[in-house]
């Protein structure tokens, strides 16, 4: 781990923000699990809880940070390091300590209520989207000078992918419902980090019955080992392709 990394992990844990989002995590958390009987509604409502704010507060944090950064930044492209060094480092510790502030806040009570699959893959899933949130917030701040301008676009994308993406889905399938699209739902499910958490975790609380006919489509695909490995491919990508953006404008930017 290098020093650029190492400072925004330890100026990132000194945050009282990110305290506070680890300890509301975590009273969410050890609420839905001890306000049910069943591990599974539990579950349902810490998940719910999980896809709508763990993406909120990775992009907006992220953004935030970033544009407060923007000093340090500058100092350091002025010494002689790689653009793409300075960039991936922040990225890094920005990651590690959402991530971290995640699985310190989610992990305990899951672990301990859940069984260790579910645990692996809600915590995995949870991981997984606060940094493919993170590499939107990067690719969201590099595109403009204006922090008001930024944090909205970041707010925007959360809104659409949180919000208005299954709104959209469920237009498409009343406007479509004469024509067998479920197979196209699985290709449309893969536009959106958040579905695709939200899918791979519901078919293993076999909600997929209640789902019927799309929900056995999902279960055919996402429910397969190759399915499942495409699905967490698909998250990377998330990840990868929104940073590369980032990446690629950062080093051809004028700072």
């Amino acid at each position: 781990m290098n020093r650029i990394t190492q400072f925004v992990l330890t100026d990132i844990f000194r945050n009282k923000i990110m305290i506070a989002y680890t300890a509301l995590l975590a009273v969410f958390s050890w609420s839905a699990f001890t306000l049910e009987n069943n591990s599974q509604k539990g579950l349902l409502t810490l998940l719910n809880i999980i896809l709508l704010t763990v993406p909120l507060v990775s992009v907006l944090f992220s953004t935030i940070y970033i544009y407060n950064s923007s000093e340090f930044i500058e100092l350091l492209v002025s010494q002689p390091i790689k653009r793409g060094k300075i960039w991936f480092s922040i990225f890094t510790g920005l990651s590690i300590s959402l991530a971290l502030a995640f699985l310190l806040g989610a992990g305990v009570p899951l672990l301990l209520y859940a069984s260790i699959g579910m645990f692996g893959l809600v915590a995995g899933m949870g991981v997984l989207v606060s940094v493919a949130f993170t590499a939107i917030a990067f690719f969201s701040a590099i595109f403009t000078r204006d922090k008001a301008k930024g944090i909205g676009i970041s707010v925007l994308l959360w809104l659409y992918f949180a919000l208005l993406f299954d709104g959209l889905v469920l237009f498409l399938l009343f406007q479509f419902a004469d024509y067998p699209i479920e197979n196209a739902m699985v290709f449309i499910t893969a536009l959106s980090p958040i579905d695709l958490a939200r899918i791979l975790i519901l078919l293993q609380l076999d909600i997929s019955a209640m789902m019927g006919y799309t929900g056995a489509i999902f279960k055919q695909f996402f429910g397969t080992a190759l399915g499942f490995s495409i699905s967490v491919l698909l998250l990377c990508l998330w990840t990868a392709i929104p940073f590369a953006l980032s990446l690629y404008r950062f080093q051809h930017k004028d700072l």
